[in-house]
């Protein structure tokens, strides 16, 4: 070795002790939680927002359909359900209860018809 060269300075070990600290530093940033006492103001009151009941239907093995305390048959449900669903929200749920003896098309039927009123969360309820 020759005392007449510059030496090199290394400084991979810093820069990777730096990388770690920056790594601590963000994973225990987002859990720190300050306990500054905060008043805030008064607001005004309002009104709780009431969360509307799901609609259920019911229809029993002999294509009686309940709507409430209505009864309906499969041929006459489309048209009555119209102009009761006239007074419920379209974005309110509608749950649909149906006889597993029913055929198919019965219970499509049923929920073809009141997605057709305006309807969107329609769901068949099973067990």
């Amino acid at each position: 070795m020759n005392w007449d060269d510059e030496p090199d300075l290394n400084i991979t070990p810093f820069v990777d002790v730096m990388l770690v600290l920056m790594a601590i530093l963000m994973v225990t940033a987002p859990t720190m939680t300050y306990q500054e006492k905060i008043d805030l103001p008064q607001g005004t009151q309002s009104k709780e927002v009431q969360k509307e009941s799901p609609i259920t239907i019911r229809m029993d093995a002999k294509k009686n359909i309940y709507f409430k305390k209505d009864r309906f048959t499969l041929s006459n449900f489309r048209d009555s359900f119209m102009a009761k669903s006239k007074n419920f929200n379209p974005n309110t749920t509608v749950f649909i209860r149906a006889d597993k003896r029913l055929e198919y098309g019965d219970v499509i039927y049923l929920l073809k018809s009141v997605k057709d009123v305006g309807f969107s969360k329609v769901s068949l309820i099973t067990e």
